[in-house]
């Protein structure tokens, strides 16, 4: 089966940028029909989707997000990445990836989400 495993550091200061990681094993992101998605949950609150890059490499992004967000990815280590600059407390939340099946319009698999807290 497909794994996903989100990394990165757990504590990011203020105005700095956070960075993590998904490794993906079991099949490439490369494979047609697929989104791979980064969703977060602040404390208390609902799932927010954040983005997503296809398997050829375009990337779409919650417009709130937009200017501070950045995916790309690294086929051959098979792996994408978050970038969010400029974060504050707010930005505070475990933080997932996951995939979606375009045609199924499903999250089939999820990585187990990673808690990263803004703190100075």
């Amino acid at each position: 089966q497909v794994q996903l495993q989100e990394s990165g550091p757990g504590l990011v200061k203020p105005s700095q940028t956070l960075s993590l990681t998904c490794s993906v094993s079991g099949d490439s992101i490369t494979t047609n029909d697929y989104y791979w998605i980064w969703i977060r949950q602040p404390p208390g609150k609902g799932l927010e989707w954040m983005g997503a890059i296809t398997h050829s490499g375009s990337t779409y992004y919650d417009p709130s997000l937009k200017s501070r967000t950045s995916i790309s990815r690294d086929t051959s280590k098979n792996q994408f990445t978050l970038q969010l600059s400029s974060v504050t407390p707010e930005d505070t939340a475990v933080y997932y990836c996951a995939r979606k099946s375009y045609s199924l319009g499903v999250y089939d698999y999820w990585g187990q989400g990673t808690q990263v807290t803004v703190s100075s």
